[in-house]
Protein backbone atom coordinates (compact mmCIF):
# COMPACT_ATOMS: atom_id res chain seq x y z
CA UNK A 1 0.00 0.00 0.00
CA UNK A 2 1.08 3.47 -0.85
CA UNK A 3 2.04 5.80 2.09
CA UNK A 4 3.29 9.50 2.06
CA UNK A 5 6.45 9.89 3.99
CA UNK A 6 7.19 11.78 6.53
CA UNK A 7 10.23 13.15 8.96
CA UNK A 8 9.59 10.13 11.32
CA UNK A 9 9.65 7.20 8.72
CA UNK A 10 13.09 8.50 7.57
CA UNK A 11 14.06 8.43 11.65
CA UNK A 12 12.79 4.87 11.42
CA UNK A 13 14.84 3.79 8.52
CA UNK A 14 17.62 4.49 10.07
CA UNK A 15 16.73 1.54 12.38
CA UNK A 16 18.13 -0.63 9.87
CA UNK A 17 21.57 -1.61 9.99
CA UNK A 18 23.52 0.41 6.93
CA UNK A 19 24.84 -1.13 3.81
CA UNK A 20 23.83 -4.96 3.09
CA UNK A 21 22.25 -7.04 5.86
CA UNK A 22 24.26 -9.97 6.97
CA UNK A 23 23.76 -13.65 6.07
CA UNK A 24 22.65 -15.47 8.80
CA UNK A 25 25.46 -18.66 9.34
CA UNK A 26 23.73 -21.87 9.89
CA UNK A 27 22.99 -23.07 13.18
CA UNK A 28 23.76 -26.57 14.16
CA UNK A 29 21.37 -28.53 14.90
CA UNK A 30 18.45 -27.14 12.73
CA UNK A 31 15.77 -29.57 10.81
CA UNK A 32 17.64 -30.47 7.20
CA UNK A 33 16.44 -28.89 4.44
CA UNK A 34 17.50 -29.22 0.93
CA UNK A 35 20.28 -27.31 -0.64
CA UNK A 36 19.29 -24.04 -1.66
CA UNK A 37 17.07 -23.55 1.26
CA UNK A 38 16.89 -21.98 4.44
CA UNK A 39 15.87 -23.76 7.78
CA UNK A 40 14.24 -22.53 10.78
CA UNK A 41 16.65 -21.96 12.92
CA UNK A 42 18.90 -20.24 10.02
CA UNK A 43 15.86 -17.69 10.23
CA UNK A 44 15.83 -17.26 13.71
CA UNK A 45 19.25 -16.34 13.96
CA UNK A 46 18.46 -14.07 11.26
CA UNK A 47 15.61 -12.32 12.25
CA UNK A 48 16.42 -11.59 16.24
CA UNK A 49 13.98 -9.68 18.07
CA UNK A 50 15.46 -6.38 17.36
CA UNK A 51 15.44 -6.75 13.75
CA UNK A 52 11.98 -7.96 13.66
CA UNK A 53 10.98 -4.90 15.44
CA UNK A 54 13.34 -2.65 13.24
CA UNK A 55 11.85 -3.92 10.07
CA UNK A 56 9.94 -1.33 8.25
CA UNK A 57 7.00 -1.61 5.72
CA UNK A 58 7.78 -2.76 2.66
CA UNK A 59 7.81 0.32 -0.23
CA UNK A 60 5.84 -0.08 -2.79
CA UNK A 61 7.13 -0.40 -6.49
CA UNK A 62 7.36 2.12 -9.14
CA UNK A 63 3.92 3.27 -10.86
CA UNK A 64 3.20 0.14 -13.16
CA UNK A 65 6.38 -2.13 -12.17
CA UNK A 66 6.55 -4.18 -15.08
CA UNK A 67 9.41 -6.56 -15.77
CA UNK A 68 9.21 -7.36 -19.50
CA UNK A 69 12.57 -8.16 -19.75
CA UNK A 70 12.26 -11.27 -17.24
CA UNK A 71 10.84 -14.58 -18.70
CA UNK A 72 9.05 -17.10 -17.08
CA UNK A 73 11.14 -19.24 -16.01
CA UNK A 74 10.59 -23.40 -15.12
CA UNK A 75 8.40 -24.48 -12.19
CA UNK A 76 8.29 -23.91 -9.43
CA UNK A 77 9.80 -20.94 -9.25
CA UNK A 78 8.94 -17.94 -11.13
CA UNK A 79 10.60 -15.16 -12.51
CA UNK A 80 11.96 -12.69 -9.78
CA UNK A 81 11.83 -9.26 -11.26
CA UNK A 82 14.15 -6.48 -10.86
CA UNK A 83 14.31 -4.70 -7.61
CA UNK A 84 12.27 -1.91 -6.40
CA UNK A 85 13.38 1.33 -5.59
CA UNK A 86 13.51 1.46 -1.83
CA UNK A 87 11.84 4.34 -0.12
CA UNK A 88 11.79 5.42 3.81
CA UNK A 89 9.52 3.23 5.72
CA UNK A 90 6.53 4.32 7.93
CA UNK A 91 7.10 6.11 11.06
CA UNK A 92 7.67 4.01 14.01
CA UNK A 93 4.61 3.45 16.96
CA UNK A 94 6.68 4.64 20.15
CA UNK A 95 4.19 3.15 22.23
CA UNK A 96 1.31 0.88 22.41
CA UNK A 97 -1.37 3.55 22.73
CA UNK A 98 -4.94 3.07 24.70
CA UNK A 99 -6.76 4.12 21.65
CA UNK A 100 -6.82 3.97 18.22
CA UNK A 101 -3.60 4.11 16.24
CA UNK A 102 -3.52 7.32 13.92
CA UNK A 103 -4.68 7.39 11.21
CA UNK A 104 -2.21 7.84 7.99
CA UNK A 105 -2.45 8.79 4.46
CA UNK A 106 -1.23 6.70 1.43
CA UNK A 107 -0.65 8.38 -1.25
CA UNK A 108 -1.39 6.94 -4.82
CA UNK A 109 0.40 4.89 -5.08
CA UNK A 110 8.33 -29.54 15.71
CA UNK A 111 12.82 -30.79 19.15
CA UNK A 112 11.54 -34.34 18.10
CA UNK A 113 11.41 -36.55 20.97
CA UNK A 114 14.96 -37.96 22.02
CA UNK A 115 15.33 -41.91 20.97
CA UNK A 116 14.78 -44.42 23.74
CA UNK A 117 17.90 -45.02 25.62
CA UNK A 118 18.86 -48.51 24.85
CA UNK A 119 17.41 -51.15 27.30
CA UNK A 120 20.16 -52.73 29.62
CA UNK A 121 20.92 -56.75 29.28
CA UNK A 122 22.42 -58.36 32.40
CA UNK A 123 25.50 -60.42 32.13
CA UNK A 124 25.09 -63.53 34.45
CA UNK A 125 28.12 -65.08 36.12
CA UNK A 126 30.25 -67.31 33.71
CA UNK A 127 29.35 -70.98 35.03
CA UNK A 128 31.91 -73.99 34.38
CA UNK A 129 31.01 -75.73 31.36
CA UNK A 130 30.35 -79.61 31.85
CA UNK A 131 32.77 -81.83 30.73
CA UNK A 132 32.33 -83.46 27.32
CA UNK A 133 31.06 -86.85 27.39
CA UNK A 134 31.94 -89.43 24.51
CA UNK A 135 28.21 -89.97 23.88
CA UNK A 136 26.99 -86.03 23.12
CA UNK A 137 28.54 -82.74 22.89
CA UNK A 138 26.42 -79.89 24.21
CA UNK A 139 24.65 -77.95 20.98
CA UNK A 140 25.86 -74.63 20.80
CA UNK A 141 23.07 -71.83 21.86
CA UNK A 142 22.19 -69.53 19.18
CA UNK A 143 22.06 -65.82 19.94
CA UNK A 144 20.32 -63.31 18.54
CA UNK A 145 21.07 -59.39 17.68
CA UNK A 146 19.00 -56.99 19.78
CA UNK A 147 16.25 -55.57 17.72
CA UNK A 148 16.39 -51.89 16.62
CA UNK A 149 15.25 -49.51 18.24
CA UNK A 150 12.30 -47.60 16.57
CA UNK A 151 12.19 -43.75 17.66
CA UNK A 152 9.44 -42.56 18.81
CA UNK A 153 7.07 -40.61 16.87
CA UNK A 154 6.62 -37.01 17.08
CA UNK A 155 3.55 -36.25 19.56
CA UNK A 156 1.39 -33.62 17.15
CA UNK A 157 1.42 -30.18 18.38
CA UNK A 158 -0.64 -28.25 20.23
CA UNK A 159 -3.04 -26.38 18.91
CA UNK A 160 -2.82 -22.39 19.32
CA UNK A 161 -5.06 -20.72 21.61
CA UNK A 162 -7.46 -18.23 20.51
CA UNK A 163 -8.61 -15.04 22.57
CA UNK A 164 -11.86 -13.76 21.59
CA UNK A 165 -11.85 -10.55 18.93
CA UNK A 166 -12.37 -7.40 20.74
CA UNK A 167 -15.48 -5.64 20.79
CA UNK A 168 -15.82 -4.11 17.27
CA UNK A 169 -18.01 -1.42 15.86
CA UNK A 170 -18.08 -1.56 11.72
CA UNK A 171 -15.51 0.32 9.71
CA UNK A 172 -13.70 1.11 13.34
CA UNK A 173 -9.80 -0.05 13.25
CA UNK A 174 -8.56 -1.96 16.95
CA UNK A 175 -5.30 -3.13 17.76
CA UNK A 176 -5.61 -6.24 19.01
CA UNK A 177 -2.99 -9.28 20.10
CA UNK A 178 -3.54 -11.05 16.83
CA UNK A 179 -4.93 -14.43 15.69
CA UNK A 180 -2.30 -17.25 15.42
CA UNK A 181 -3.37 -18.04 11.24
CA UNK A 182 -2.64 -14.32 10.53
CA UNK A 183 1.22 -12.44 11.08
CA UNK A 184 3.97 -10.50 9.57
CA UNK A 185 6.14 -11.52 6.37
CA UNK A 186 9.61 -11.00 6.93
CA UNK A 187 12.16 -10.49 4.13
CA UNK A 188 15.31 -8.88 2.83
CA UNK A 189 15.18 -6.62 0.12
CA UNK A 190 18.17 -3.80 -1.47
CA UNK A 191 19.95 -4.31 1.46
CA UNK A 192 16.81 -3.12 3.82
CA UNK A 193 14.30 -5.15 6.51
CA UNK A 194 10.85 -4.92 5.79
CA UNK A 195 7.65 -6.80 6.45
CA UNK A 196 4.30 -7.41 5.26
CA UNK A 197 1.09 -8.87 6.50
CA UNK A 198 0.44 -12.57 5.78
CA UNK A 199 -1.62 -15.75 6.61
CA UNK A 200 -1.90 -19.30 6.52
CA UNK A 201 -4.20 -20.69 3.81
CA UNK A 202 -5.21 -24.41 4.03
CA UNK A 203 -3.67 -26.97 2.10
CA UNK A 204 -2.81 -30.31 1.08
CA UNK A 205 0.84 -29.84 2.54
CA UNK A 206 -0.03 -27.79 5.10
CA UNK A 207 2.41 -25.08 4.05
CA UNK A 208 0.94 -22.50 2.07
CA UNK A 209 0.84 -18.95 3.32
CA UNK A 210 -0.91 -16.26 1.81
CA UNK A 211 0.09 -12.21 0.99
CA UNK A 212 0.03 -9.68 -1.85
CA UNK A 213 1.45 -10.36 -4.72
CA UNK A 214 3.40 -6.91 -4.33
CA UNK A 215 5.24 -7.53 -1.13
CA UNK A 216 7.00 -10.60 -2.65
CA UNK A 217 8.81 -9.12 -5.78
CA UNK A 218 12.12 -8.45 -6.54
CA UNK A 219 15.04 -10.83 -7.25
CA UNK A 220 16.80 -9.15 -4.57
CA UNK A 221 13.76 -10.49 -2.32
CA UNK A 222 16.03 -12.68 0.26
CA UNK A 223 15.85 -14.52 4.03
CA UNK A 224 11.95 -14.30 3.76
CA UNK A 225 10.26 -15.72 6.27
CA UNK A 226 6.22 -15.80 8.23
CA UNK A 227 6.05 -15.19 11.91
CA UNK A 228 2.18 -16.12 13.31
CA UNK A 229 0.92 -13.52 15.71
CA UNK A 230 3.52 -11.46 15.77
CA UNK A 231 3.77 -8.97 18.23
CA UNK A 232 6.51 -6.82 19.48
CA UNK A 233 5.76 -8.14 22.95
CA UNK A 234 5.55 -11.78 21.91
CA UNK A 235 7.98 -12.04 18.79
CA UNK A 236 7.99 -15.42 17.93
CA UNK A 237 4.81 -16.65 19.83
CA UNK A 238 4.86 -20.16 17.48
CA UNK A 239 8.37 -20.13 16.24
CA UNK A 240 9.07 -18.89 12.70
CA UNK A 241 8.81 -20.33 9.39
CA UNK A 242 11.23 -19.92 6.85
CA UNK A 243 10.16 -19.44 2.96
CA UNK A 244 12.02 -22.43 1.36
CA UNK A 245 14.11 -22.10 -1.34
CA UNK A 246 14.78 -24.28 -4.22
CA UNK A 247 18.26 -25.72 -5.48
CA UNK A 248 19.30 -22.17 -7.17
CA UNK A 249 18.46 -20.58 -4.04
CA UNK A 250 15.21 -19.18 -5.58
CA UNK A 251 12.58 -18.56 -2.87
CA UNK A 252 8.96 -20.62 -3.11
CA UNK A 253 6.54 -18.31 -4.41
CA UNK A 254 3.99 -18.00 -7.20
CA UNK A 255 2.97 -14.73 -8.49
CA UNK A 256 0.76 -14.75 -11.86
CA UNK A 257 3.69 -14.16 -14.64
CA UNK A 258 1.37 -11.62 -16.14
CA UNK A 259 1.45 -9.62 -12.60
CA UNK A 260 5.04 -9.66 -13.10
CA UNK A 261 5.78 -8.54 -17.06
CA UNK A 262 2.67 -5.69 -16.76
CA UNK A 263 3.46 -4.42 -13.70
CA UNK A 264 1.57 -3.57 -9.87
CA UNK A 265 -1.19 -1.08 -12.02
CA UNK A 266 -1.90 -2.79 -15.37
CA UNK A 267 -1.94 -5.95 -13.50
CA UNK A 268 -3.68 -5.11 -10.06
CA UNK A 269 -6.16 -7.41 -10.28
CA UNK A 270 -3.61 -10.08 -10.11
CA UNK A 271 -2.05 -8.86 -6.82
CA UNK A 272 -1.50 -12.18 -4.82
CA UNK A 273 0.93 -14.13 -4.01
CA UNK A 274 1.57 -17.76 -2.31
CA UNK A 275 4.71 -19.30 -0.56
CA UNK A 276 5.72 -22.63 1.00
CA UNK A 277 7.36 -22.17 4.23
CA UNK A 278 9.38 -24.76 5.79
CA UNK A 279 8.58 -26.49 9.39
CA UNK A 280 9.31 -24.39 12.09
CA UNK A 281 12.21 -25.21 14.83
CA UNK A 282 10.18 -28.65 16.27
CA UNK A 283 9.72 -29.64 12.66
CA UNK A 284 5.90 -29.01 12.43
CA UNK A 285 3.94 -27.79 9.34
CA UNK A 286 2.77 -23.94 10.03
CA UNK A 287 -1.09 -25.16 9.54
CA UNK A 288 -0.83 -28.13 11.95
CA UNK A 289 0.28 -25.77 14.23
CA UNK A 290 -1.91 -22.38 13.89
CA UNK A 291 -4.57 -23.72 11.88
CA UNK A 292 -5.32 -22.13 8.12
CA UNK A 293 -8.26 -20.21 6.68
CA UNK A 294 -10.14 -22.00 3.54
CA UNK A 295 -9.44 -20.08 0.40
CA UNK A 296 -12.59 -19.14 -1.42
CA UNK A 297 -12.72 -17.99 -5.23
CA UNK A 298 -16.08 -16.96 -7.21
CA UNK A 299 -17.83 -15.42 -3.65
CA UNK A 300 -19.90 -12.07 -4.48
CA UNK A 301 -17.83 -8.63 -4.01
CA UNK A 302 -20.18 -7.72 -1.98
CA UNK A 303 -20.15 -9.74 2.01
CA UNK A 304 -22.35 -8.13 4.68
CA UNK A 305 -19.23 -8.99 7.25
CA UNK A 306 -15.92 -9.02 6.52
CA UNK A 307 -13.02 -9.24 9.18
CA UNK A 308 -9.79 -7.49 8.49
CA UNK A 309 -6.49 -8.28 9.53
CA UNK A 310 -3.31 -6.34 8.99
CA UNK A 311 0.08 -5.08 10.70
CA UNK A 312 0.14 -1.43 10.37
CA UNK A 313 3.66 0.36 10.08
CA UNK A 314 6.10 -0.42 12.54
CA UNK A 315 2.95 -0.70 15.49
CA UNK A 316 3.50 -3.27 18.39
CA UNK A 317 0.75 -5.35 17.69
CA UNK A 318 -1.51 -5.80 14.66
CA UNK A 319 -5.29 -4.46 14.06
CA UNK A 320 -8.41 -5.95 13.25
CA UNK A 321 -11.63 -4.58 11.74
CA UNK A 322 -15.14 -5.45 10.43
CA UNK A 323 -17.18 -4.25 8.61
CA UNK A 324 -19.11 -4.82 4.71
CA UNK A 325 -17.40 -4.96 1.37
CA UNK A 326 -18.41 -3.27 -1.73
CA UNK A 327 -17.52 -3.83 -5.51
CA UNK A 328 -15.03 -1.07 -6.82
CA UNK A 329 -14.39 -0.81 -10.43
CA UNK A 330 -11.58 1.69 -11.69
CA UNK A 331 -12.31 4.37 -13.49
CA UNK A 332 -8.34 4.68 -13.73
CA UNK A 333 -7.40 3.36 -17.49
CA UNK A 334 -3.77 3.09 -15.98
CA UNK A 335 -5.55 0.69 -12.86
CA UNK A 336 -8.28 -1.31 -15.00
CA UNK A 337 -11.10 -3.85 -13.10
CA UNK A 338 -13.05 -4.69 -10.06
CA UNK A 339 -11.86 -4.67 -7.01
CA UNK A 340 -13.22 -5.62 -3.38
CA UNK A 341 -13.29 -2.24 -1.42
CA UNK A 342 -13.69 -2.14 2.59
CA UNK A 343 -13.94 0.79 4.63
CA UNK A 344 -11.86 0.33 7.75
CA UNK A 345 -9.80 2.86 10.19
CA UNK A 346 -6.15 2.62 10.17
CA UNK A 347 -4.43 0.61 7.77
CA UNK A 348 -1.68 1.98 6.43
CA UNK A 349 1.76 0.66 5.30
CA UNK A 350 2.53 -3.19 6.41
CA UNK A 351 -0.92 -4.20 6.39
CA UNK A 352 -0.62 -5.04 2.60
CA UNK A 353 -1.19 -8.97 2.40
CA UNK A 354 -3.72 -8.48 5.08
CA UNK A 355 -6.23 -11.29 4.90
CA UNK A 356 -10.29 -10.22 4.00
CA UNK A 357 -11.96 -13.02 6.33
CA UNK A 358 -15.66 -14.23 5.83
CA UNK A 359 -17.16 -16.55 8.19
CA UNK A 360 -14.65 -16.02 11.06
CA UNK A 361 -14.74 -18.68 13.86
CA UNK A 362 -14.04 -17.56 16.93
CA UNK A 363 -13.79 -20.96 18.14
CA UNK A 364 -10.65 -21.82 15.56
CA UNK A 365 -9.50 -18.29 14.60
CA UNK A 366 -9.78 -19.13 11.07
CA UNK A 367 -12.63 -18.26 8.41
CA UNK A 368 -12.89 -18.00 4.46
CA UNK A 369 -10.17 -15.70 3.19
CA UNK A 370 -12.10 -13.81 0.01
CA UNK A 371 -9.50 -10.93 -0.67
CA UNK A 372 -6.27 -9.92 0.77
CA UNK A 373 -5.23 -5.94 1.16
CA UNK A 374 -3.64 -5.34 -1.97
CA UNK A 375 -4.98 -4.56 -6.10
CA UNK A 376 -6.00 -1.39 -6.36
CA UNK A 377 -2.74 1.09 -5.71
CA UNK A 378 -1.45 -1.37 -3.80
CA UNK A 379 -3.81 -1.95 -1.54
CA UNK A 380 -5.01 1.94 -2.06
CA UNK A 381 -4.49 5.35 -1.44
CA UNK A 382 -6.12 5.93 2.15
CA UNK A 383 -5.52 4.31 5.45
CA UNK A 384 -9.31 4.33 6.12
CA UNK A 385 -10.43 2.76 2.47
CA UNK A 386 -8.67 -0.55 1.69
CA UNK A 387 -8.84 -2.79 -1.87
CA UNK A 388 -7.82 -6.35 -2.46
CA UNK A 389 -8.09 -7.81 -6.11
CA UNK A 390 -10.75 -10.12 -6.65
CA UNK A 391 -10.48 -13.96 -5.98
CA UNK A 392 -11.84 -16.03 -9.08
CA UNK A 393 -10.42 -18.13 -11.40
CA UNK A 394 -7.11 -16.76 -11.59
CA UNK A 395 -6.28 -17.01 -8.50
CA UNK A 396 -7.70 -20.85 -7.83
CA UNK A 397 -5.46 -21.47 -10.74
CA UNK A 398 -2.87 -20.16 -8.98
CA UNK A 399 -3.34 -21.47 -5.81
CA UNK A 400 -3.34 -25.47 -7.38
CA UNK A 401 -0.25 -24.18 -8.66
CA UNK A 402 1.14 -23.31 -5.53
CA UNK A 403 -0.20 -26.97 -4.30
CA UNK A 404 1.42 -28.57 -7.02
CA UNK A 405 4.89 -27.14 -6.84
CA UNK A 406 4.52 -27.61 -2.65
CA UNK A 407 4.24 -30.85 -3.69
CA UNK A 408 7.26 -31.77 -6.11
CA UNK A 409 9.69 -30.14 -3.79
CA UNK A 410 8.73 -32.70 -0.73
Amino acid sequence: MRRTLTMAAVVAALLVPAGPLPVAEAVGGAVPVAVGRWSAREAQAFWTAERMASAAPLPPGPPGGADPASPEPPEPQEPAEPQEPAEPPEPAEPAEPAGEVPVATRPPTPTGLPLPSAPSIATPAPTPAPAPTPAATAAPTPTRAPAPLTPAPLPAPARAAVAPLPALTPGIGQNFDGIPVAGRMFLVKDGGAYFCTASVVSSPGRNLVLSAGHCLLGSDTQQVAFVPQYTRAKPQPYGMFPVLRDAGGHSKIWIDPRYRSQGVDRAATLDVAFAQVGPNSRGFPVESVVGGNRLVTGAAYAQARVTLIGHPASAARPRVCVNRTTKFTSADARIPGSFLRINCTGYPGGTSGGPFLTRYDARTGTGDVVGVIGGWKTGGDKADTSYSSYFGADIRKLYEKAVAGAKAGR
